[in-house]
This record gives C-alpha cells, structure tokens and sequence, in this order.
C-alpha cells in the first residue's frame, strides 16, 4: 500500500472554475503524512523531474495526479512507483453543469457544488492509492513456437510470416494434403497491385516454402486432441496416424477456414433438386477439373427467394422436436413432409449475407474464368441484388463490368426453374428496365462460408469450462472476441483467429489476417514472458489472487470468467491460470465471499472510495449525490469526449471507473446506500443482439447480478430503482448527459434515500 503519497495539481490542464491553491491546501490539511507533497504545478509535462526528484528525496511511494484524464496523457508519465490521475479536467470541470442553486465559494468565483466534486475526487484518488499495492510478477518462460491449425491459404500464409519472423511453428491440417479450399480454386482474384485482373495462386509454391522451412513441422490427416495450458506454456496433443503427438507452443493461430452452407437452405432455388444447379465452390472443383460444358450461365447473388422460403417456414414451423427428432434429417423441399425448416435456420441462412462480399469478388473471378478458358465461347450472365465489394477489388469490378461475354445487370430473382434442357431464371426489377426470364444452360448460386467451429470442436481445450469456444451462437460460429475493438482474438487468451474462421474473406483479405494473428500471436508469448495482460489492458501486471481458506467453491468465479482463467483443482478449488486472465475482474465482481482480489483493483479499495465521498444529509438544500460506476472501455471514454465538448451534466454524479461492469460486485451498491447515496448508476458497454462488450458478458452479467440487488433493496425498504444499469457506446458520448441527467432526475423524484444521515 503507497503509504507516502505526492499529490501534484497540473494548474494549466485543469483550467479556469477552480481555486486550486485552496484545493491543494485542502488535502494537506486531511491526509497529513499520507501526503508529504502537495504541490501546484503550472503544467505537469514540464514538472516531470521535479517529481523524480520527489520520488527520491521523500522517498514517495505513490504519486497522483490531478489534471487532465489519464485516458488524454496518462502514457506521458512513467514513474518509479504507482501512479494514479484524478480527472478534475475532462470529467469536473469541463463537464460541470449549474443547478442554478450553487452558491460561490471563494474570490475565484467557483460554485461551490464545483469545489466539492472536485474535493471528493481529488480524495478518492488518495485512497485508492492509499489501498492499492504494486502486483508480484506473474512472468512465465514462453515457448517460442506457435501452433497453427489449419493448413489452407490462411494457415499456410501464417505458417510462413511466424517462421520469417524466428519462431518455430507446428502446423496441423485434417486433411491429406495442404491447401484447402484454394485446391479447388482454378485462379485467385486480385492479390496485389494494379488489383484489376485475376491472378494465380501460386499454391505449390506456397505450399513448398512452408514444407521446406526447417522451422516448420508439418502434420496432415492431424487433428487437434486437446489443448492445455496457459498462454506462453501451452501443451498441445495432436493425434496423427502414427499416434499422439505433444509438443510444447506458446500461442495459437486459429485458421481452420470453412465449410459449405448446407445446401438445403437454397434447396429452393434448386441447389440439390436440379443437377444444372449448383453452388460457387462446387462450379470452381468443375472448372478445375474441366468438367463445365455449359456455355450460357447465370451466377445469381440474390438469394432472397431462398431465405425468405427458410424464414416463412420456419415461422410456421411448430416448436423444435424432441431430440430423438430433431436429430433426423429433414426433407428439404419434399411435399406433405416435415417442414423443411425450424426456427434456428434462421440464425443459420444468415451466412448467404455474411459472404455476399466473397461470392461478389468470386463470381466475377469465376465468369472471367470460364470466358477465358472457352475462348469467350460463353455467356455469363451475373445477376445481383448487392453487388459487395471490398475495398480496393473495386479496380476488378470495374474491369469486369468491360469483359466481354460477361453481363451484369442489378435484378430481383424471383424463380428458377427447370425446363429439362435448361434453366430458366426469371429477373424483375432489372436494371435493363425491363422483366425477363432468362435460358441457361447452368445456374450457380452463391456459397454460404460456414467457420469450421459452428460445425467441429476444431481446438478441443482441456478447460474447465468445455472442449469449445463459449456461446459460439452469438456470432453465428465465427471465433472472435470482440470484431470491432479486437481483431483476431478469441475468447480463449492465446488463440487467435485468422481468416474465413473467423469472417468471410477474400484470399488477399486472409493473407492480411494471417499476418495479424501472427503478430498477436507473437505478442502474447512476449506478454507471457513479462508478466502481463496482452489485452485489452495490455502492459498490467495484476492477476486474481485468491485468499482460498475462505472459498466456499461455489463454482461462480469459474463459471463466470468470459475467458475460461479459472480451472479447477481435484478438490474443486478455482485454479488461476494468470496468463490467460484478461484482468476483467469478473470473478470477484462473482464471489459472494469477496475472496478474490487484484493488488492494485480490489473490493476494499473501491469501497474506501465510496465512503470518501462527502454525502450530505440535507436533501433539498444540497441535492442528492449520485455514484455512477462506469466502465473504463466504452462508458469512461464517452464521459471523456462529453466533456472536452462541454458536454455538462448534473455536479450531484460522482464517477468511479471500473474495469468492466462484470466486476462490480454488490458490497459497493451496499456501501454506496449505507453512505447514504441517493442512486447508483452502472454506466458500461451494451450487450445482448448490440453485443460490444470488451469483456464479452460482463454486461449482461452485471444485468443478472442486478436483479439480485434489486430483491436485497426490497428487503431492505428500498426502492430497486434507485439503481440503474444503462448502456452507452463509445461514440455515444452526446447522448451520456441526457442518460445521467435523466437518471438524476428519476432520484430527485424519489427523494432522498431512507438510509441518508444513519
């Protein structure tokens, strides 16, 4: 615990409205010792010797600093000791807001509701230095060798770059032989510069820089038997034809890829009914084993007529059967059957519209290609409803609309049918202006990419918490942690997932993925070696620690963790794998015995906070006081961009950041009421079908825990609704005012909370 602490006020950061001199006067009248240096300093950036020699001369353990938010210049301080901001810029006196009956109090002519927030804030950063300790290393010996599953584009290009780079890199593939998907693709869409014309692979080139590398141990017809371990020291065993195989890896490359969408979702555009009817993957293993004869084809990218067949039966489908049922297999299409389609197909067609980008830039590849190889003997027709393409493809797409033998036409597909010697596609809306029905010889239909780990446990973890990835339904099988803030991460620490397993992707696309699930990859056993937490709060040094003569295991930490840290022991007592601990603090936001802690985030700490705040007991004179607790990834951000835009809100609020709603355990809503707080308002990211929670479930799991405080509040006489859990996004920061404004409101409404003044 810093028991010397320098508190320094950054004069120019802070601004105009307050008397600082009073303030730092303030503090060294309260906390005596604990703050042998109180100083004001007119702009802390250019004060940062002065406070070294502090450091040294009053052996200062601790040093806060009061200014700006840490979120603005917290990385320009490094400091031999722990170091904590108090934010009197962004989120006090930038975001200060007048009730109209706040009285000066001082020359200076600040408000006197302004002087106490800022008091409260400056004192609540004393205390959580006062009870926060610097962590003991949790630094591992990392492996410097990566797995990677999956040998396709992906995973060879991953296999490659991690090599290039040092590392030694085992390589599983399921399969016979290396290459995937792209064994069947007869030339790839743009790779590089001028990005206008298809290009070819180059596979067995790929694939012999991969085998010939002596750094790279290659394993086919492999697959993955479990996986144990923590980032830096995982143990992989990897069942081959000549039996199990363990080797020692630090981190993961997830490149699997994909399967195809089962072909009853476009049974009703006639995928699997007609044999002159088939799916883009399929037409490419034609082609390149030079069994297309067609040489009219439409290659259709509306298949509106198939999903909306899948959701009207499926809305009419009865409830799911019971098991035995349900595992058989159900007759697409047949008349007087089952219904083709329950409702989870739902969840399941949306894959067409997750890989329209690919089929988009696949289908104008493939119509190129067959012209090309019949010597422009072939029409091909593309018909499109959204024609999506990435980026810089755009050049392909617009050399394509000039191919000859190659026609487009933006069209609503609204039947295919058979005429036995060919195919009839009816378009509506074209773009001709004019409805037509179409003859050809060949219709191919867009292929749904299906990540392998919606259809296999594809890792098999030796985890506590289950072989697979959790809740894979939230994204429809892709394996990712967070697609917005978290490229290539999972929600198993050390696995990173790179292409078309974690979203559909052109080839170029995965070659980029496979480049940064390396480097993630690389960061992470380097992360290990130190000690701390690769992401999202990457460079912290805490862990859990856990005080295990009282655990009760009651299991809730280990169920609870978003990210599978905590296994087990033979006795049924959690065991902390550090390495894969993102520093959430979920499980001891869990633990109905608060006995789990961080040395430098901890129960105790934000509940001495919590009492340091200044709770007066007249309600009507002095308004109510209000404790938001706000997450630090999205919530905290958007109070930040709020105030730097003078975005105010009501001075009655006082801001506690938490690392993830999913920590706050309900002793602080206890503490907070028994201080006499009014309300308590839990400020973080969303959840649910707006998923972007950093922490994955933290969110939703604070939700849960909230129902839980709402009966304890029943019991205790008051009213539930004094605490509110409200979601923000980042970017949201002009609508945070009006959600803490209107929150204010709703407990002044209420009055003051019966445990005031007790």
């Amino acid at each position: 615990m810093a028991g010397k602490i320098g508190v320094y006020f950054d004069l120019q950061n802070i601004g105009g409205g307050l008397d600082v001199e009073a303030l730092a006067a303030q503090t060294r009248d309260k906390w005596g010792d604990l703050t042998p240096v109180v100083k004001v300093v007119p702009l802390l950036a250019e004060a940062v010797d002065e406070v070294k020699a502090d450091i040294e001369a009053q052996g200062l353990d601790g040093v806060l600093l009061c200014g700006a938010s840490p979120r603005v210049d917290g990385d320009l301080y490094r400091f031999p000791v722990q170091v904590e901001h108090v934010n009197l810029r962004e989120q006090c006196v930038l975001a200060y807001k007048n009730p109209d009956n706040s009285p000066v109090d001082s020359a200076e002519g600040a408000p006197e509701l302004l002087t106490l927030m800022a008091r409260d804030y400056v004192n609540m950063g004393v205390v959580k230095l006062q009870k926060s300790e610097v962590p003991d290393s949790a630094a591992i010996p990392g492996v410097a060798r990566i797995l990677v599953i999956g040998g396709g584009w992906t995973g060879l290009t991953a296999a490659a770059e991690a090599a290039a780079t040092g590392y030694e890199v085992v390589l599983v593939e399921k399969a016979e032989k290396l290459g995937g998907a792209v064994n069947n693709i007869p030339t790839a869409s743009p790779l590089g510069p001028l990005w206008t014309d298809k290009q070819p692979t180059n596979l067995a080139a790929k694939i012999e820089k991969v085998t010939a590398d002596d750094k790279i141990t290659v394993h086919l017809n492999a697959r993955m038997e479990k996986l144990e371990g923590q980032p830096g020291e995982f143990t992989a065993v990897i069942a081959t034809a000549g039996g199990p195989v363990s080797v020692e890896v630090g981190a993961v490359v997830l490149a699997s890829g994909w399967v195809p969408l089962d072909e009853k979702y476009l049974a009703p555009m006639g995928l699997g009914v007609s044999p002159k009817v088939v799916h883009a993957a399929q037409f490419g293993k034609m082609l390149v084993a030079g069994e297309v004869t067609a040489r009219r084809i439409a290659f259709v990218l509306d298949t509106t007529l198939a999903e909306e067949a899948v959701r009207k039966a499926a809305e009419e489908a009865p409830e799911a059967p019971a098991e035995a049922e349900a595992a058989k297999p159900a007759p697409a299409g047949e008349e007087g059957g089952e219904k083709p389609f329950v409702k989870e197909d739902l969840e399941s067609v949306k894959h067409l519209q997750y890989s329209n980008a690919v089929n988009s830039v696949g289908m104008l590849r493939l119509a190129n290609t067959i012209c090309e190889k019949t010597d422009d003997a072939t029409q091909a027709f593309i018909l499109y409803k959204d024609m999506t393409v990435p980026g810089i493809l755009e050049r392909f797409y617009k050399k394509m609309q000039d191919r000859l033998g190659v026609m487009m036409t933006k069209a609503d597909v609204t039947e295919i049918r058979d005429h036995g010697d060919r195919m009839v596609v009816a378009c509506k809306n074209t773009l001709l202006g004019m409805d037509f029905d179409l003859d050809v010889d060949l219709v191919v239909l867009p292929t749904g990419l299906v990540p392998t780990t919606a259809k296999d446990v594809t890792v098999r973890f030796a985890y506590r918490q289950g072989p697979d990835f959790p809740d894979l339904e939230l994204f429809d099988g892709f394996a990712d942690s967070n697609y917005i803030c978290f490229p290539y991460e999972t929600r198993r620490t050390g696995v990173y997932a790179a292409g078309c397993v974690r979203q559909p992707l052109t080839m170029d696309a995965c070659e980029e993925d496979a480049r940064g699930a390396v480097l993630k990859a690389i960061q992470c056993i380097e992360a290990a070696e130190h000690g701390v937490s690769v992401h999202p709060r990457s460079g912290d040094r805490s862990y859990p620690v856990f005080n295990f003569v009282r655990c009760t295991q009651c299991k809730r930490c280990t169920e609870e963790c978003p990210f599978g840290a905590l296994d087990d022991d033979e006795k049924g007592t959690p065991k902390p794998n550090p390495a894969r601990c993102r520093r959430c603090g979920t499980c001891f936001g869990a633990c109905p015995e608060r006995v789990i802690s961080f040395a430098n985030y901890n129960i105790d700490q934000i509940g001495s906070m919590i009492r340091e705040v200044q709770v007066p007991k007249d309600f009507k004179k002095e308004g109510p006081r209000i404790l938001i607790l706000a997450c630090e990834n999205d919530a905290y951000p958007a109070l930040d961009m709020a105030g730097m835009r003078r975005k105010s809100w009501s001075p009655y609020c006082r801001i506690i950041p938490v690392r993830c709603l999913g920590s706050v355990n309900a002793i602080w809503v206890s503490d907070a009421m028994s201080k006499g707080f009014d309300g308590v308002m839990l400020l973080g990211c969303k959840y649910g079908d707006d998923y972007q929670c950093h922490f994955v479930k933290g969110s939703e799991i604070c939700n849960r825990r909230k129902e839980n405080i709402a009966e304890t509040l029943n019991r205790l006489g008051v009213q539930p609704e004094r605490v509110d859990q409200l979601e923000v996004a980042i970017d949201e920061y002009d609508k945070v005012p009006d959600l803490i404004d209107g929150f204010v409101a709703r407990i002044s409404a209420m009055g003051p909370n019966p445990f005031k003044g007790m």
